[in-house]
């Protein structure tokens, strides 16, 4: 007897950030962004590339003409549930298990607010400077995956909370989106980022500190969010489960592209 399942609407998420540095040049820094994602999608079903996130993330960038750089996530989901990730920079990734955040990927940096990025530039980094990992998941988890302006500013206990009670994942990426945003401006918001920052040494002059202030406040940023939740997982043929029979042409791979771009979605 065929095991049912559903295939989970992902997994091909990339997730970009452009630099300032560009805007200096009179470069678009939105182009790189866009002809990375536009390559990605191309190369998704690549014989080559084999549903190996690094691998795409190869092709992809070796295939990108325009100039300019970019942190990226891609984590691509198996019908068995396993998750495989190759991460760029300071994007972030999630897990989300009964209430709790069960695993996190974590920014690659130079330094603080430095953060690793794939780039037109020669001196960037290349694939393979990207983390790679995978997680097995289960029916029910939920993956939350950004840019750093989503968790520059929001709390994982609020991430948790807004998933729990949002209806859906489309409604649960637009609330972390909106609620991101209203941190990033909020010069009262004791923000991740504003932590983190005091952590590394950064904060107000000392003359403020002795008057009991102290560095505070959101990161304004691109705001990019993808949220996705594992509705079966397949149960692999040496575990009883008859899955050859069922895959035909289907990889258990969807794709969803977010852009460098504000994106509040």
């Amino acid at each position: 007897m065929l095991v049912e399942y559903l295939l989970l609407r992902m997994v091909f998420q990339v997730i970009l950030l452009s630099t300032d540095r560009w805007a200096e040049k009179d470069v678009n820094p939105a182009l790189f962004s866009r002809e990375l994602m536009r390559n990605s999608s191309n190369f998704l079903n690549d014989a080559e590339v084999n549903r190996d996130p690094q691998s795409l993330l190869m092709k992809a960038h070796a295939a990108t003409s325009s100039i300019g750089s970019a942190t990226v996530i891609i984590a691509m989901l198996e019908k068995t549930g396993t998750l495989k990730i190759a991460s760029e920079g300071d994007c972030g990734l999630k897990i989300i298990r009964k209430g709790q955040v069960m695993f996190s990927i974590y920014p690659q940096e130079h330094y603080f607010d430095c953060p690793y990025q794939i780039s037109s530039e020669a001196v960037g980094q290349t694939y393979q400077d990207a983390l790679v990992c995978s997680v097995n998941l289960m029916e029910g988890d939920t993956i939350v995956s950004g840019s750093d302006g989503l968790f520059d500013n929001i709390f994982d206990q609020e991430i948790i909370s807004i998933v729990s009670e949002s209806p859906g994942v489309d409604e649960a990426a637009k609330a972390l989106a909106e609620l991101a945003r209203k941190h990033s401006v909020d010069v009262t918001f004791d923000s991740p980022y504003s932590i983190e920052a005091r952590s590394r040494g950064f904060d107000v002059p000392w003359w403020k500190k002795l008057l009991g202030a102290k560095l505070i406040g959101g990161k304004m940023d691109d705001i990019t969010v993808v949220v996705a939740k594992v509705k079966t997982v397949a149960v692999p043929e040496d575990e009883g489960g008859d899955i050859e029979q069922q895959q035909g042409n289907e990889q258990g791979i969807a794709v969803a592209v977010a852009s460098a771009e504000q994106n509040e979605e």
